[in-house]
């Protein structure tokens, strides 16, 4: 039985694919600022919007823009997310824009690429359950604390839904 090529490159470190979790944020954060400048002047809170300062409570800000507006603009957020990751990661880039940026691609666990949903339930497991109250940030710890101790270098959600980041070598040019 022969070894797929995808397996014999090296799997992406801890501090590669955070990078490229801070880029794709950064990414995610465009859309993400259109949805609620366009919601603001629908909902009539746009001067409001304006006002904002640092260290605001959450409840003066729920308060300003009703009981809606921060609802929608999570609802979008996650959303937009989970599609972003998933239709980039089971996309013939089998990367995010992030993960491109640093030559690393997602693949199953025999290096073949992923399905969409499979995509999606990487993303579930990986971002969707950091959100849950209270477990969440104990949830990310674990998520991230994994990678540089398993031998693949995956996270808990790489192990559950079975896939792999691995960086491309530099000998191998990338083909969409």
């Amino acid at each position: 039985m022969s070894t797929s090529p995808s397996l014999s490159l090296p799997p992406a470190g801890f501090w590669l694919r955070l990078a490229a979790a801070f880029l794709d944020l950064l990414v995610l954060l465009v859309p993400l600022a259109v949805f609620v400048s366009f919601l603001s002047v629908a909902l009539h809170v746009s001067n409001e919007f304006l006002g904002l300062h640092p260290g605001q409570a959450p409840a003066e800000i729920r308060r300003l823009f009703g009981p809606h507006f921060v609802a929608w603009s999570m609802a979008f957020f996650a959303v937009s997310s989970a599609l972003y990751f998933s239709l980039f990661e089971s996309s013939r880039w089998r990367a995010t824009l992030g993960k491109r940026a640093f030559s690393l691609y997602v693949a199953d666990s025999s290096g073949a690429p992923v399905s969409f949903l499979q995509a999606l339930a990487r993303f579930g497991f990986g971002r969707f359950l950091f959100h849950v109250p209270v477990v969440g940030f104990y949830y990310l710890c674990a998520d991230l604390l994994a990678i540089p101790f398993t031998s693949k270098k995956q996270s808990l959600h790489d192990l559950i839904a079975r896939t792999l980041v691995l960086r491309e070598s530099a000998l191998t040019p990338f083909r969409p």
